[in-house]
């Protein structure tokens, strides 16, 4: 089986959203990405850091997910990354209410033995020059690398973001991080720009109104499956560079064309995302669901037009 290596954060988050409200439930980029993956058919492994507080049961849930976690360091004494947030009524904004990096502040990531030959490398939104601290330790030159960021990234280590850019093959980021990140409102002029600072492919999310994809002069879009309700949003964009991530690297081919599917896998996943609180649905989602609904999102973009 292929290799797909996640650099992330694993974490708690508390969530407020119109719906209802979570004390501290399991969550980080790393987490997400890693669940998502887990439905793919390959061999996974999370490189993050968490303090002597994080419970055995998330650990044994990674495991039982078949997600290696030797690259996940567990700091005696230290207490665990924490997020805490607050949905707007339209859940396409937020309030951060508070953040307590903890062990994260003085994370070095030490990628295993035995995934420095990882096909794959999903780089989760982290600081940048943890994000090219494990591309240092990578001993062959992956098939792919995936970054995802966002505009605090681009605000405070702009320098160390755009290094490590040269050295990624697909970067993933929402509509307005584009925009800032290159300077241009028109998002095809966006992802020409940020296509010259390195990245082959551009990847731009647009939560409900679904994802776009640029390469050279090609464009691929996506729509995101209408849904009934969107419970949480936390976490959509993380398993959905999972769910794209996974089947790339199942699939072992990175042409642009089969990029198109993992698109459409990575949005598929996120969308059950989005149904429950944090990563509940992802842990609670099975196979057949995933293949019911991707059936829907064929019938969803499919037709014959005669010209």
């Amino acid at each position: 089986m292929n290799k797909l290596l996640i650099v992330g954060t694993v974490a708690f988050d508390a969530i407020e959203t119109p719906f209802g409200k979570t004390d501290k439930i399991l969550g980080g980029a790393g987490t997400y990405i890693g669940l998502s993956a887990s439905f793919f058919n390959l061999q996974s492994a999370i490189v993050s850091v968490v303090g002597d507080d994080f419970p055995q049961e998330y650990l044994d849930l990674l495991l039982e997910r078949n997600i290696d976690i030797s690259g996940l360091e567990v700091v005696k004494g230290g207490k665990t990354f924490f997020w805490s947030g607050r949905y707007h009524n339209d859940l396409n904004s937020r309030d951060t209410l508070d953040t307590q990096l903890n062990v994260l502040a003085d994370f070095q990531p030490k990628v295993p033995e035995n995934y420095k030959n990882a096909d794959v490398v999903m780089l989760g939104n982290l600081h940048p020059l943890v994000q090219s601290s494990v591309l240092d330790q990578m001993e062959t030159k992956p098939k792919l690398v995936v970054l995802d960021t966002m505009n605090f990234w681009m605000d405070c280590a702009l320098p160390e973001l755009l290094d490590v850019m040269k050295r990624v093959d697909v970067i993933t980021i929402n509509d307005e991080e584009a925009r800032q990140l290159s300077g241009e409102y028109s998002l095809v002029k966006a992802a020409a720009k940020i296509q010259s600072m390195g990245p082959k492919y551009v990847v731009i999310k647009k939560g409900e109104h679904g994802a776009l994809l640029f390469h050279d002069l090609q464009v691929f879009f996506a729509p995101a499956l209408p849904l009934e309700e969107v419970f949480d949003p936390t976490g959509a964009g993380d398993t959905f560079a999972g769910g794209f991530a996974g089947f790339i690297t199942q699939s072992e081919n990175v042409s642009f064309e089969n990029m198109k599917n993992a698109i459409i896998y990575g949005s598929n996943l996120a969308s059950f995302c989005v149904e429950k609180f944090g990563t509940e649905r992802m842990i609670d989602l099975d196979k057949k669901e995933v293949v019911s609904r991707l059936k829907q999102f064929k019938s969803l973009t499919q037709f014959d037009i005669e010209l």
